[in-house]
């Protein structure tokens, strides 16, 4: 028995289509109509499942980041890691359509493939959109190691010149995105394509065909530094995506070379459409098959999950006590404290209370030493924590910091801020920097922000017509040379360091500490009635 006609990597597309003329029943005599999926799946994100669980298959799919965005093919499949920074609503497209007496289907996809023309049987289906970018803070240890398959970097632009000569004498390839020049006036079509643009003029495209020799001619105006994508949902509910979540998008990547990235001013939706100001050379499209989300345990490198039996915690534990004591400069008490502190999380929250949360302000530390540990424990921390930042609390931080997202409505996006952070994160705060003087508006708003976080582990989103409140779980870490009075912590610990010693943990070591870290906080437990008392 052979192979399916199609690769899953290279050619998903062609998993779209086939499974879509089965389900339909394609030739079969009494085909169903596509009306009656209404933009559900029709049995083919089964296909994509068992690839890549069953068959391994997803340590094959490439990451894509800024290094690997300049060879992956656009229409292949392709994996996503980041935080949802904010939804954007829902849109229509054309999901189905009649090309003569064949169903063609546009999921998954940008541009219709086949000319569409007005033909009255359309389906009319809505998808999601997420932009997502790279988690705030992530550890550099926490990048998947994906080795990117020689194939994916090749030159696919020249191939699509090819086909697209070859168009003139025979029929189109079933997975080359064919758009129609006599289309383009259409609302539909318009809707359709990305932005809402029309196509550019044929003399536009042979220069650009004729410049471009392989992909990383698409995405040239990219931050190289920090890859947002713009995530198309299908088949999930609105509940099982939230904002700052952290998800691995498995989807296609799609590019249309064809498309202008300008802004229409004719355009009277153009300025409600957040879309206008993502173009597709700045933030890659992805139309997702299949999420999960991630916790601290996906982001570990270990190639096999160990058992958390009490004897190798202990011994775990005990290592990770010897390191973070060399590193705060032989003060057992201070490593107590901050071990505790690195394990805690919200576990529940009663009325107006975080349960769990332990939030720790280390003082006694000034300007001179702080440059010392705090340097060395930030470095620690961030080789054991999969999110962490640091912010140096001074007074023009605070006077001049954006530190809630605020909601943009001319460009209709949620702008981030520096407290949008997803579950899981730590966040040191440097405040042996701040000086006397006066605090603007904007700083006293600062601060109340900073000190509802400490208290009550939310953070106000602004809409500029009201404010919404949204729950977090961030570790906070103080530095001060006195006790904070704007960040009042939950435990306060004078810190005594005695000596200077440093080392440098094996590769083996930290596995295991992320590891036990990772594993500790989220183990199930429960607390008794004696207790919540």
């Amino acid at each position: 028995m052979g192979g399916p006609p199609f690769d899953c990597i290279t050619n998903p597309l062609g998993a779209v289509r086939l499974t879509f003329e089965k389900a339909i029943g394609l030739g079969s005599g009494s085909e169903t109509h596509p009306s009656a999926f209404d933009g559900k799946d029709w049995g083919g994100l089964d296909l994509f499942r068992h690839f890549l669980f069953h068959e391994s298959g997803l340590s094959q799919v490439p990451i894509l980041n800024p290094k690997t965005i300049r060879w992956i093919r656009p229409n292949t499949l392709v994996r996503y890691r980041g935080m949802i920074q904010d939804m954007l609503g829902n849109e229509f497209y054309v999901g189905a359509y009649k090309d003569g007496n064949l169903w063609r289907t546009n999921k998954f996809m940008d541009v219709s493939q086949y000319p569409m023309g007005s033909s009255p049987d359309m389906c009319l289906w809505e998808r999601r959109l997420l932009y997502c970018v790279p988690v705030p803070g992530q550890s550099p240890w926490t990048e998947p190691l994906c080795e990117l398959d020689p194939n994916l970097g090749m030159d696919w632009s020249s191939q699509t010149r090819e086909k697209r000569h070859r168009m003139d004498d025979e029929d189109a390839d079933p997975m080359d995105l064919v758009p129609d020049d006599g289309i383009k006036s259409s609302p539909i079509s318009k809707k359709m394509r990305e932005d809402g643009l029309p196509s550019p003029e044929p003399e536009c495209r042979d220069s650009k065909t004729t410049d471009s020799s392989s992909s990383m001619s698409l995405f040239q105006n990219f931050d190289k530094d920090n890859l947002p994508c713009l995530v198309k949902i299908y088949d999930s509910p609105e509940s099982e995506l939230k904002l700052n979540e952290v998800f691995e998008f498995i989807g296609v990547l799609t590019f249309d070379s064809e498309l202008a990235v300008e802004k229409d001013e004719n355009d009277e939706l153009s300025n409600d459409d957040p879309l206008v100001h993502l173009p597709p050379n700045k933030v890659p499209r992805l139309h997702c098959l299949i999420h999960r989300k991630l916790s601290a345990h996906d982001f570990l490198q270990c190639s096999s999950i160990m058992e958390p039996k009490p004897h190798l915690v202990k011994e775990i534990r005990e290592a990770l006590f010897r390191h973070l004591t060399a590193v705060l400069g032989n003060d057992e008490l201070a490593t107590h404290f901050m071990l505790l502190h690195l394990l805690s999380k919200v576990h529940a929250r009663v009325d107006a209370v975080a349960v769990g949360k332990l939030s720790l302000n280390l003082i006694g530390l000034s300007k001179e030493n702080v440059s010392v540990f705090g340097t060395r424990l930030s470095q620690a921390l961030k080789n054991l924590l999969p999110f962490t930042r640091c912010i140096p609390l001074t007074l023009e931080y605070l006077n001049t910091a954006s530190l809630a997202p605020k909601k943009d409505y001319q460009a209709n996006r949620l702008i981030p801020g520096v407290l949008q952070l997803p579950e899981g994160s730590h966040l040191m705060v440097d405040e042996t920097q701040l000086e006397s003087g006066s605090l603007s508006s904007i700083g006293i708003e600062n601060t109340r922000l900073l000190k509802n976080l400490m208290d009550f582990q939310k953070v106000e989103y602004d809409f500029q017509y009201y404010k919404m409140e949204m729950a977090a779980d961030v570790q906070l870490l103080i530095f001060s040379e006195g006790k904070s009075n704007i960040i009042p912590a939950d435990v306060v610990v004078p810190f005594q360091p005695s000596l200077e010693s440093s080392e440098i943990p094996v590769a083996e070591a930290l596995e295991a500490w992320r590891w036990y870290l990772a594993t500790l906080r989220s183990l199930p437990h429960s607390i008794g009635p004696e207790m919540q008392k």
